[in-house]
């Protein structure tokens, strides 16, 4: 028996090997990774790139399509059997339906693996034929990604900055009062543990509805099967004395097993093989928010990249020792709801809260980029007469309606950073301005032979991210 597990083990290892190095030199593998914040569209934008590159009619910005160059495209069985499968054929089938819907969002993590069968450019037209690229498309929660920036926090640190944003937002006034009532020195008691997190739990539910970016930990939002586990029942408190058994104590020592048992093993066995990612962002929902929830992503991003700064962190040090992302794209989802007159100035919004997040990282070498973009257009431009004069408006099916509407989101700015300053300084409101933003369902879609769903600059997103690999 143990000779045969021995003989298994070394069968599996030699195997491992082999695709390894056949995947590397004869079939490469991209580990494309999708995440998002805040409700920015992640399985919109999965289900439609797929399609889309399943049929390239409107792809016309990946240079290895408009070149006739990617001569199929087909789905195969993911290689990780641990993982769950991408729904991809039921949310394409909800976006196509007769009367299309928004797919149920997705609650864990899941793969895809898409083969493109390419044409070579250049010299080696001649001399070789075609091959397979593999993308493995890795889908995670984005409120996973936050926790990155726990890794390089202590338990302090992380309740220092976490109390001063609930001290500073009226929906923090129900976890200070639990927490004024209960005694963190007195010995620990499971009761009030599990009433000072279900109260945090609570206020950080609120903070997201409310349009917050930063409401960490992550899986506090998409608990599964921890719900209720110690290493999910702790809350961040005051600095003070933490004497040995007390609740204080406990709540550090669950924190550490939190980021031990749950955050790391997730960024080791799927995060640090990831080679391109890609990282929506709900900047329209954002300014809708308020300055405050504005300059709550600004920093989120912020926190995010600089944990991938050389020597900050032991742990990711080593599980991205030998491996790199290659390229990053934080991507302003829901272009479709500003006209596309607008579209240029929430690329620079989005570029200007990059360009401060990169300020405090070094990504050694990796590629970044902003770029707004539609993973699935959802509504029509036009331009209306309004008090005599021209107005351009986006027309679409209201979701929580159903009726046809026109809507004027409100012109952004030229400059950022009459948004950014404001937000930064801690403005309540915009003084230049009213920004809104509207729930539109999707649209009846007739596909001709060869399209995929209607879209704005996925096409370019692709070329960034995968088109130097075809």
């Amino acid at each position: 028996m143990i000779l045969g597990n021995i003989a298994d083990g070394l069968t599996r290892g030699v195997e491992g090997a082999v695709s390894t190095v056949s995947e590397a030199f004869f079939e490469p593998v991209i580990r494309l990774g999708v995440t998002g914040l805040s409700r920015a569209g992640k399985t919109i934008f999965i289900t439609s790139l797929v399609a889309n590159l399943l049929n390239r009619a409107r792809m016309p910005g990946l240079v290895a399509a408009s070149e006739g160059r990617i001569e199929a495209a087909f789905l195969q069985p993911q290689p990780d059997d641990t993982l769950p499968r991408f729904d991809y054929e039921t949310h394409l089938g909800a976006l196509t339906a007769a009367v299309p819907r928004w797919p149920e969002s997705t609650r864990s993590v899941s793969e895809l693996r898409l083969s493109l069968r390419v044409r070579p450019q250049g010299l080696l037209a001649g001399l070789q034929g075609p091959r397979t690229v593999h993308i493995d498309i890795v889908d995670y929660p984005g409120e996973w990604l936050l926790d990155l920036a726990l890794l390089d926090k202590s338990f302090a640190e992380w309740s220092s900055d976490t109390l001063a944003k609930v001290e500073a937002r009226d929906l923090g006034a129900g976890y200070r009062a639990v927490l004024a009532g209960t005694d963190i020195t007195a010995k620990l008691a499971e009761p009030a543990a599990q009433a000072l997190a279900a109260a945090y739990t609570g206020y950080i539910h609120a903070a997201r509805e409310a349009g917050y970016s930063d409401c960490s930990p992550g899986r506090f939002h998409l608990p599964g099967d921890l719900a209720g586990s110690p290493a999910l029942t702790f809350a961040p408190l005051p600095p003070g004395s933490a004497p040995r058994g007390s609740l204080a104590r406990e709540f550090e020592r669950r924190y550490e097993a939190y980021k031990a048992r749950i955050v790391k093993p997730f960024f080791r066995d799927h995060f640090a093989r990831i080679d391109r990612q890609i990282v929506l962002v709900d900047v329209l929902g954002a300014i809708h928010a308020g300055p405050a929830a504005l300059d709550d992503l600004r920093v989120a991003m912020a926190e995010l990249l600089g944990v991938f700064r050389p020597g900050r962190n032991a742990f990711l040090s080593q599980i991205f020792l030998g491996k790199r992302i290659e390229k990053i794209l934080f991507a302003a989802t829901k272009a479709d709801h500003v006209h596309q007159s607008q579209h240029g100035r929430l690329t620079a919004i989005a570029e200007s809260l990059l360009s401060e997040a990169k300020s405090r990282a070094d990504f050694a070498g990796a590629q970044t980029r902003a770029l707004s973009v539609a993973a699935l257009r959802a509504t029509t431009e036009a331009t209306v007469t309004h008090a005599g004069a021209p107005l351009d408006v986006v027309r679409g099916r209201l979701l929580d309606t159903g009726k046809e509407a026109a809507f004027h989101p409100g012109d952004l700015p030229e400059d950022p950073a009459r948004l950014l300053g404001p937000a930064r300084d801690g403005a309540e409101v915009w003084l230049d301005g009213d920004y809104g933003v509207m729930r539109f369902a999707p649209q009846p879609m007739s596909l001709k032979p060869g399209e995929g769903p209607p879209h704005i600059r996925l096409d370019q997103a692709a070329e960034f991210l995968i088109g130097d690999r075809l």
